[in-house]
């Protein structure tokens, strides 16, 4: 079955409420990229009148996390997948809509074909860059995922 951005975000209504009431959503997936964004309102605001950072790091952590989602689905196989560690670096107040983007479905393939391959359990780094609507970054997270192939 494709996944799409819409089903994603069902999912967060039901399974990760606290981020859907948030505002953290899905705008676009594909093979290759991942687009989650988020908007200032009172209710994801920190008292300085921006986003609060928890909510910043969901975000991303979809941005790069959804990609996990589908391109392990697409393989027919189930893997466990578990985010290991996170780096973070906040370059600029978040205030507006936050687009989180992650470009690297490729890496993401690289490491199922291995898993596939060898099944010895594969982790990988991935990057998502959030900008505001000027296109200036806001913040920078590394998510470290591992993946293996359940049994």
């Amino acid at each position: 079955m494709k996944l799409t951005a819409k089903q994603l975000n069902r999912f967060l209504f039901f399974k990760l409420p606290s981020a859907y009431w948030c505002g953290v959503r899905v705008a676009t997936l594909t093979k290759t990229m991942c687009v989650a964004k988020v908007k200032l309102n009172w209710f994801n605001q920190n008292p300085f009148q921006s986003i609060y950072f928890a909510v910043l790091a969901m975000t991303a952590e979809l941005a790069t996390g959804a990609l996990v989602i589908k391109l392990t689905r697409e393989t027919g196989h189930k893997f466990s997948t578990l985010v290991l560690g996170t780096q973070a670096e906040f370059t600029k107040k978040a205030v507006g809509k936050i687009y989180f983007k992650c470009h690297e479905g490729v890496s993401i393939q690289k490491g199922i074909d291995a898993e596939l391959l060898y099944g010895e359990g594969t982790q990988f780094t991935l990057e998502s860059i959030g900008t505001d609507e000027t296109g200036a970054i806001v913040a920078s997270f590394k998510f470290t995922w591992s993946i293996k192939l359940k049994e």
